[in-house]
């Protein structure tokens, strides 16, 4: 339970930090190419990781099985690029819900590729969560760009669970650097293909999105080392909140309503999960 805790908080922390990145993305307005930024953010996420992958012992250095390894980077690029363009298009708050059915498809996806078995209690919180996904989303107001978030989610889902199935011992600094470094040769070639100037302030831009994201993944890493991903997959849904919040404050997207119906949705598996069996029998002891 302990370990269970431990790894919902740095999801959540880890959220934050991806829910920022994305407001940088939102910030650039669509002027910089995808690959391009992607290229960029990589790039700099291996160069702020490589001092700390050098300070690792030699065996500590390594990807872990070379096919999983590429896997997971390539996994990265084509998720962020799907991001990249519903961030653009979309509200924060409608992108990121979608990007937040990705904890329902890490249920079954669980059970086919790791083995794990999953209570019926977190099915039925799940299903909670994407219920208040799908109000959140609304088919009235469907937008193409919302089939790019959905592309993030099957990415994200995927990549979250290959990390079950790296060693156990390996660094989280030496997974995430792997991930970014085996990522940059495709990268460079798509960016290449339609590179433009950049001015400063879309430098500054995509350094805090490539900070905000190197983030996540090490606390992404570390949580779904600690927990099974079924245990922990819910606290994926925090990052609706936070982008809702910056939503409202940077770029005045007021959600309505429903919206804000379809958020507490989301929201209220991860009480109960944060809450978990002992912090039931405690709450019923105090009130009974």
């Amino acid at each position: 339970m302990i370990s269970s805790n431990r790894a919902l908080w740095l999801l959540i922390g880890g959220n934050l930090a991806a829910a920022l990145s994305d407001v940088a993305v939102k910030c650039l307005n669509g002027e910089v190419p995808p690959f391009q930024y992607l290229f960029i953010r990589q790039l700099i996420a291996t160069l702020v990781l490589l001092p700390l992958w050098l300070k690792l012992t030699p065996t500590g250095r390594g990807p872990g099985p070379w096919g999983i390894a590429l896997l997971r980077s390539h996994l990265i690029l084509v998720g962020a690029a799907c991001m990249v363009v519903a961030v653009t298009h979309l509200p924060l708050a409608t992108a990121n819900a979608v990007f937040y059915a990705a904890p329902l498809l890490m249920l079954p996806l669980s059970v086919w590729i790791l083995g794990e078995r999953p209570s019926m209690n977190r099915v039925l919180a799940t299903v909670l969560g994407f219920a208040g996904v799908l109000l959140v989303l609304r088919p009235s107001q469907f937008h193409w760009a919302a089939l790019f978030a959905c592309g993030t989610a099957i990415t994200l889902a995927l990549f979250n669970l290959l990390v079950r199935k790296l060693p156990k011992g390996q660094s989280p600094v030496a997974t995430v650097f792997w991930t970014n470094l085996l990522c940059l040769p495709l990268a460079a070639l798509l960016a290449a293909l339609n590179w433009v100037p950049l001015d400063a302030m879309q430098v500054q831009w995509i350094v805090a999105s490539a900070l905000g994201v190197l983030t996540y993944n090490a606390m992404a890493v570390a949580a779904y080392r600690l927990a099974q991903a079924s245990d922990v997959a819910l606290a994926e849904y925090s990052g609706l909140l936070f982008v809702a919040l910056f939503g409202v404050l940077w770029f005045a997207e007021v959600p309505d309503g429903i919206t804000a119906i379809g958020i507490s949705l989301i929201v209220l598996p991860i009480a109960l999960v944060s809450l978990g069996k002992s912090g039931w029998q405690r709450l019923r002891r105090k009130t009974a």
